[in-house]
């Protein structure tokens, strides 16, 4: 289908995930988000059945799979850069809902990427910013909504995090203090699986990926109202509470099986609005950040943050203005962004 007849662009990461796949599905099964042109990415586009299978939950709607690794740099540059293109030739409309849904835990099996980063740190975090930051160029910049799948995990002093008492030890309730101890968290060295080889470690690791990608949250925002060519883009946050989803792949059996397989099932059934929640509950929460929300007297609802559909306060350390703006340096850093590759004026 050709650009001209489409709204716009809406990208899913992760698309073959539980998540993903749910949000897919609703658009695929909604008439309001037909005229959209979908792009959803998976690392592997030969190997998705849960996208695929949500594809044939409604009619046919303009879509491509595109293949992306969160974890090599150079492909969400290659990914970036094609989506670009075709943009500005006209061959897709400009994004209208960015969704950066893609998600990794290891439940204490540590791993890096070939560029020496913590894959948590990269997966989660930083192939996200850079493709956000690469994207700028793309979106719509009347309309166009960034929305970021956050989690509990961000908030040490979030209560939900009690019952794992993976934040019990006092060297745990913050993240980080200077660019030191943001190295040590992207290098896996912060909490690494030789210290606790539990899930707790893990949880710790995705936790902080989490509270860095909503630092991103308000502190792209705040850049973004300072440009003026960008100032109508609107950057959101949604926690989509526990879900069973493929993000305990890696878990133990205890864990895996018997919690997410079993226990949570029953609680879901027994209380389905209770604090399990369904996959397609979690996608229409996200669905109405990234489309129905509307902030006050009908201005773009800019930085918010939203457990479900409830406004919720983000940690104190996300809300660190210097912490922020330190994780946006190093984190430039790491990517190795460049002048020229984001069209954000004050990217460094």
């Amino acid at each position: 289908m050709p650009a001209t007849a489409t709204k716009g662009t809406i990208v899913v990461t992760g698309a073959n995930g539980a998540l993903g796949s749910a949000i897919v599905e609703q658009i695929a099964s909604k008439p309001e988000f037909s005229a959209y042109h979908g792009l959803y990415t998976v690392r592997d586009t030969m190997h998705a059945p849960a996208l695929i299978s949500a594809l044939t939950h409604g009619p046919t709607h303009p879509h491509d799979l595109v293949a992306l690794d969160l974890t090599k740099l150079d492909n969400v540059r290659q990914v970036a850069e094609g989506i670009n293109v075709r943009v500005s030739t006209g061959k897709l409309q400009p994004i209208r809902a960015l969704i950066l849904n893609a998600g990794f835990q290891d439940f204490g099996n540590q791993s890096w990427t070939s560029e020496g980063l913590d894959t948590t740190f990269a997966a989660n975090y930083l192939g996200h910013w850079l493709l956000t930051l690469l994207l700028l160029k793309s979106m719509d910049k009347e309309a166009g909504r960034i929305v970021i799948i956050g989690s509990q995990g961000h908030d040490p002093a979030d209560p939900r995090n009690e019952r794992s008492k993976a934040f019990d030890d006092p060297k745990y309730k913050t993240f980080i203090s200077d660019a030191a101890s943001f190295e040590a968290i992207a290098r896996g060295e912060w909490s690494p699986a030789t210290e606790d080889a539990s899930f707790r470690g893990g949880f710790r690791r995705y936790g902080a990926a989490k509270l860095f990608l909503v630092m991103m949250q308000h502190e792209l925002q705040k850049r973004l109202d300072a440009d003026p060519a960008l100032s109508r883009i609107c950057v959101l946050g949604v926690d989509p509470g526990t879900m069973i989803s493929g993000l305990q792949r890696l878990a133990s059996w205890g864990i895996r099986v018997l919690l997410f397989k079993i226990i949570y099932p029953i609680v879901l059934w027994l209380n389905p609005n209770g604090p399990v929640r369904p996959t397609s509950r979690s996608a229409g929460d996200t669905l109405e950040a990234a489309f129905g929300v509307v902030g006050e007297g009908g201005e773009p609802p800019k930085d918010k943050y939203f457990d479900g559909r409830t406004p919720l306060e983000t940690s104190v350390e996300s809300r660190d203005a210097a912490k922020r703006e330190l994780v946006w340096r190093e984190t430039v850093k790491l990517a190795g962004l460049k002048e020229g590759e984001t069209v954000l004026s004050n990217w460094q």
